[in-house]
């Protein structure tokens, strides 16, 4: 008989505006220290909060020790019907390919072109290098951070 592994939502204080910052450090961490941290949710549209799901409150403050932009545990845990209407299942449509031409429509790099290198369906992320950068560059950035504007296949079949 398999064991069902318990697992508790903790509710984890941040600076606003941090929290996919927040996010990616925990995540790393709970990787590199091996935590039982089994998913990182950001509520869209709640500021300051991110849960992590883990298997004990240790585990969890562990994964967010020295976190810049951390802010602590919440004491109380949270349950699971008291975030279910943030959440969201999405399907992500992998409609991006290699060498597209792309605009990047979030983050610092905000409306640059950029040219498709290499895609990580995994992680849900890109890495492009910038059209106006005098010497290419790879930038990995989230998939929905970018939008195809045009198409390598769409150019070479017009030149034939």
């Amino acid at each position: 008989m398999e064991q069902e592994t318990k697992s508790s939502i903790y509710g984890l204080r941040t600076t606003a505006n941090r929290e996919d910052q927040v996010m990616d450090f925990i995540i790393s961490n709970a990787q590199r220290k091996k935590l039982e941290v089994f998913s990182v949710i950001r509520p869209h549209g709640m500021r300051g909060y991110i849960f992590l799901e883990a298997s004990n409150k240790s585990d969890a403050e562990q994964a967010a020790f020295n976190v810049p932009y951390a802010r602590g545990i919440l004491s109380k845990t949270v349950e699971y019907k008291e975030i279910e209407h943030m959440l969201e299942q999405v399907k992500v449509e992998m409609n991006i390919k290699k060498n597209d031409i792309v605009e990047i429509i979030s983050g610092p790099f905000k409306r640059e072109q950029a040219k498709v290198t290499r895609i990580d369906k995994q992680k849900e992320e890109v890495v492009v290098e910038l059209l106006e950068a005098a010497v290419p560059i790879p930038i990995t950035v989230k998939m929905d951070a970018v939008k195809v504007i045009r198409r390598e296949s769409d150019e070479e079949e017009k030149a034939e």
